[in-house]
């Protein structure tokens, strides 16, 4: 046993040492200042997939309309995926020039199987689009008025081949929604660190901008399209193996897109096994090193819950690991809640965790084994 007491130091000293160093790479990661005399001048193709989103399509596009950019500078797609709630119907209603609806059917062949209808629906609009810069978002996200005109100013000045930037969720209170917060709040925190690092990057497909140059030049989605999720990360790893190309991160206020937490725990489950599920496409060894890190961190607790019962003496030592993994993840956390002025949920942090390592577990696991159902329709 004094083999499997050293493995869980050591696990535990390189958990706070990936912590100490995603606190480090937040800070590093400078704030974007948009200049006042910043003129665009940039075409940008707005792309939303939306499948039964009509209690949700209406804000995204009405928060769209009101960019403080060059009216004739930006198109508005949204590919309606096979709704049956009347999404389309939304859409098409706008009598704004700007706004398009196309429908994914008419896309693809009838009766094709796929695995990944939101990257077919993405390449839909795309390929229906003008633009020099393609940004995607979801069509429950509702964007700051000024966040066109930070991603163009961006792109502009630093030339990067895609643009990732951050998202958060809407929440009050309420256990669900609060855990999601933070936690959707963590990994915002480890997208920024993590790029100013180089240690493994990550993104969000509800605020993402690519050019079309780097998009075509890595043939889409081809090579990825098999996998239902990954429309974000997979074409990132895609565009990043471009020789010369560059990803960008724009860490300011006025370019957080905001979206709604999942409404039962049913659905926020099935939503991280959606994200888990691309774990095993990973080719990024410190991103896979890092996931793993976590994964093997957070399945030691059960595992030491149960070995405690032979050996008492371990309950001791998973009391000890929670508090170190506690206040690890909360000096990360300080910064990044005042970032997104969420610094009210802070008190709810240390209650949350033994929600958030039975949550770790599952979900990363199930990710990689199991089906899922999403948007009403169960993949793999």
């Amino acid at each position: 046993m004094i083999i499997f007491t050293l493995f869980i130091t050591l696990l535990t000293a390189a958990y706070v040492a990936l912590f100490i160093a995603y606190g480090k790479g937040w800070a590093k990661q400078q704030e974007f200042r948009l200049p006042v005399s910043f003129e665009p001048i940039t075409f940008i193709s707005v792309i939303i997939p939306a499948r039964n989103e009509s209690g949700n399509i209406g804000a995204c596009i009405d928060a769209l309309l009101v960019q403080k950019y060059h009216h004739q500078l930006y198109e508005i797609i949204v590919v309606d995926d096979h709704s049956t709630d009347g999404t389309a119907d939304i859409v098409r209603g706008y009598a704004d020039s700007r706004v398009q609806c196309i429908a994914l059917a008419d896309f693809i062949m009838p009766g094709e199987k796929m695995n990944s209808y939101k990257k077919a629906a993405i390449a839909a609009g795309i390929s229906k689009s003008g633009g020099e810069l393609i940004v995607t978002t979801d069509a429950d996200c509702v964007a700051p008025n000024a966040w066109l005109r930070n991603l163009a100013c961006v792109f502009e000045q630093q030339a990067p081949s895609m643009i990732v930037g951050p998202v958060i969720y809407n929440s009050t209170g309420g256990l669900l929604p609060v855990f999601q917060l933070i936690d959707f709040m963590g990994m915002q925190g480890v997208t920024a660190a993590s790029h100013s690092l180089k240690l493994g990057n990550m993104c969000n497909g509800a605020n993402l901008a690519f050019t079309r140059e780097a998009f075509n030049k890595v043939n889409g989605y081809e090579g990825i399209d098999k996998l239902a999720s990954g429309d974000d990360y997979l074409l990132m790893t895609k565009i990043a193996k471009m020789p010369g190309a560059s990803i960008a991160y724009v860490k300011t206020r006025h370019a957080i897109v905001s979206t709604s937490p999942q409404p039962t725990w049913g659905s926020f489950l099935q939503q991280r096994i959606r994200w888990a599920s691309k774990s095993g496409k990973y080719n990024d060894r410190k991103l896979t090193l890092a996931l793993l890190l976590v994964y093997f961190f957070n399945i030691s607790f059960p595992v030491l819950a149960v070995t405690g019962f032979a050996w008492p003496r371990y309950w001791i030592y998973a009391f000890i690991m929670l508090l170190i993994k506690t206040i690890a993840e909360y000096w990360f956390m300080l910064p990044v809640t005042a970032f997104f002025h969420k610094r009210w949920s802070r008190v709810y942090f240390p209650f949350l965790q033994p929600l958030h390592i039975l949550y770790i577990v599952t979900a990363g696991f199930l990710g990689l084994v199991g089906h899922y159902q999403w948007k009403d329709r169960k993949v793999k």
